[in-house]
C-alpha cells in the first residue's frame, strides 16, 4: 500500500484524484485550505475504502503553510509515494487590470508551492529510489493567456527539467495538462463558460484516470482527452503570432464582467 499527498484535495480535480486513488486502496494525505470539507471527505474515504486519511489545511498563498506540507512530504519516517500538485488559483482580471496582491498569490500557489513541494518530495523519493510526482499544469501553458499561461507553463517545463534530473533515480514527473474539465474553478474565476461546445469538455473522473495511466507508463506529458491532443498538437505547430492573441481573444468572450 502507499501513500498520496493531494493538493487541492477539496474540489475539482484534485477531489477526482483523491476517490481515485483511495479506491485503489492508497492511503492519503489530503491538503486543501477548507477543513470542513477536507474532514468530510476524509470520514467519506475512510468509512467507504477502508484506508488511512490524514487531514493537512494548509492554504499555499501562505509561505508559512507551505513549508508544513514541505515537512509533511521530507518526513522519512511516514513516506509519501506519490505527490499530486493540484492547488490552483482563480485569476479573474487580466494582469494590468487586476491586483497586485492577487496576482502575487497566484504565483504563491502555482508556481512557488509546485517548486517547494517538488525539492522536498523530489529529494525524499529520490533517496528511497521510487514514487511519483504529478503536477496539475494546463493547455492554457503551451498559448499566451495572461500570467495563469505563464505560471502553467512554468509548470509544464519545470516538469520536464525535473524529469530529465530524475531519471534512473526511480522516481518520475509528469505534467497533467488537461482542457476544459467540468469543476468549479470556472466560476471561482468568473468564467462564463456554458456556450463553449460540449466536445471540448473533459470529466474529472476521466481525465484522473488516463493521468494515472500515463503515470504508470512514465509518460513526462500528460495530455487527455483526444480533442485536446488535437489541439495542444495544433497548437505547437501554429505560428507564435496566432498562438499568442488567438485564445486571448477567444477567452475574453466568456470572461464574466460583473
Amino acid at each position: 500500500m502507499t501513500t498520496a499527498l493531494v493538493t487541492g484535495a477539496s474540489a475539482g480535480i484534485g477531489l477526482a484524484f483523491a476517490h481515485r486513488l483511495a479506491r485503489e486502496g492508497n492511503d492519503l494525505v489530503l491538503v486543501a485550505r477548507d477543513r470542513a470539507r477536507l474532514e468530510r471527505l476524509a470520514r467519506e474515504l475512510r468509512a467507504a475504502r477502508g484506508v488511512e486519511v490524514e487531514v493537512l489545511v494548509a492554504d499555499l498563498s501562505d509561505r508559512a503553510a507551505t513549508w508544513e506540507v514541505c515537512d509533511r512530504l521530507a518526513d522519512a519516517d511516514r513516506p509519501i509515494d506519490l505527490l499530486v500538485n493540484n492547488a490552483g488559483f482563480g485569476l479573474r482580471a487580466k494582469f494590468l487590470d487586476n491586483d497586485l496582491s492577487n496576482e502575487e498569490a497566484g504565483l504563491d500557489v502555482m508556481v512557488r508551492a509546485v517548486m517547494l513541494t517538488c525539492h522536498a518530495a523530489g529529494r525524499a523519493m529520490r533517496d528511497r529510489g521510487h514514487g511519483a510526482i504529478v503536477n496539475v499544469s494546463s493547455v492554457a501553458s503551451f498559448i499566451a493567456n495572461g500570467t495563469y499561461s505563464a505560471e502553467k507553463a512554468f509548470v509544464t517545463v519545470f516538469s520536464e527539467a525535473l524529469a530529465s534530473e530524475l531519471a534512473g533515480t526511480g522516481v518520475t514527473v509528469t505534467a497533467l495538462c488537461p482542457g476544459f474539465t467540468r469543476t468549479e474553478f470556472h466560476d471561482r474565476a468568473r468564467l462564463e463558460v456554458s456556450a463553449l461546445p460540449g466536445w471540448l469538455w473533459l470529466d474529472a473522473d476521466a481525465v484522473v484516470q488516463e493521468a494515472l495511466t500515463d503515470v504508470a507508463a512514465g509518460k513526462v506529458i500528460s495530455v487527455p482527452g483526444a480533442q485536446w491532443k488535437v489541439v495542444t498538437t495544433a497548437v505547437r505547430i501554429l505560428p507564435r503570432p496566432l498562438v499568442r492573441g488567438g485564445p486571448m481573444r477567444v477567452l475574453d468572450r466568456f470572461r464574466r464582467r460583473d
